[in-house]
């Protein structure tokens, strides 16, 4: 082998390696800071990289309004631009800013098609350098979700689905297996009480319904916050504001 070639060999060597290390730079986990959950999260808390499932835990808008603010807090707390990518232009910002993702940080993606959604999700988790990638959709087949997973793992950016049903019918599709990493049910409960009248912060049953390399679980947390966290109420009188094995299978 002659030495300019060799040379040329080990100059594509180091840039493969450079490019990885950016990449693997860029990956890790994002921790919710409640330890109840990240404990039972592979790493610690949502991974980078990866694709992760939201959903309501009815057919209802109120329960599919809370996985989209579960969703924004949790694209409020990476670091840069945050892709969104729906059919229905109905999101309502000052709701996701009260979640903690402020609209200047938010790049809107809207399409006639839920396939052009997926196409549009898969795009922007291969462009690289943004916070999170979320897409609004009904279905996600296997092979949809296999290129999205596949994406973010290229780039190290987070994806969320966003499962959103219009009718009861469409939300047996949850059920179906996916290549996401994790796929979470949110469900609204009654608002922590007052000492005074009024309306306490929202609460929510999360579900863990499957998380790859991990058990299934769920809580009862506090609704986001105006930074993107949620927390488990302080009086924990039950098993409903702990962490427990749930019935759902992965």
């Amino acid at each position: 082998m002659s030495a300019a070639r060799e040379l040329a060999i080990a100059d594509l060597r180091d840039r493969i390696a450079a490019l990885e290390g950016g990449v693997a730079k860029r990956k890790g986990c994002l921790p919710f800071g409640v330890p109840d959950i990240d404990d039972v999260l592979p790493g610690g808390g949502l991974a980078y990289g990866a694709l992760h499932e939201f959903a309501g835990g009815g057919s209802g808008t109120i329960d599919g309004a809370a996985a989209a603010l579960f969703a924004a807090g949790v694209a409020a707390r990476t670091k840069g631009k945050v892709v969104w990518c729906l059919t229905r232009p109905d999101l309502f910002m000052p709701a996701l800013a009260q979640a903690g993702l402020h609209p200047d940080r938010v790049i809107f993606a809207e399409s006639d098609r839920e396939e052009d959604v997926l196409a549009s999700m898969e795009e922007a988790l291969g462009y690289g350098g943004l916070g999170a990638v979320v897409g609004e959709i009904v279905r996600l087949p296997m092979v949809s979700s296999r290129r999205l997973q596949l994406a973010a793992e290229k780039t190290g950016t987070m994806g969320i689905a966003v499962r959103r049903w219009r009718r009861q019918t469409e939300a047996n599709d949850f059920g179906q297996p996916t290549a996401s990493t994790t796929r979470w049910r949110v469900s609204v409960m009654p608002s922590e009480a007052l000492p005074v009248p009024g309306v306490g912060r929202a609460r929510w049953l999360l579900e863990l319904m499957r998380v790859k390399a991990g058990e299934c679980a769920e809580f009862c947390v506090g609704a986001c916050d105006d930074q993107g966290r949620i927390n488990i109420p302080s009086r924990s009188g039950d098993r409903s504001h702990s962490a427990g094995r749930s019935k759902h299978p992965a």
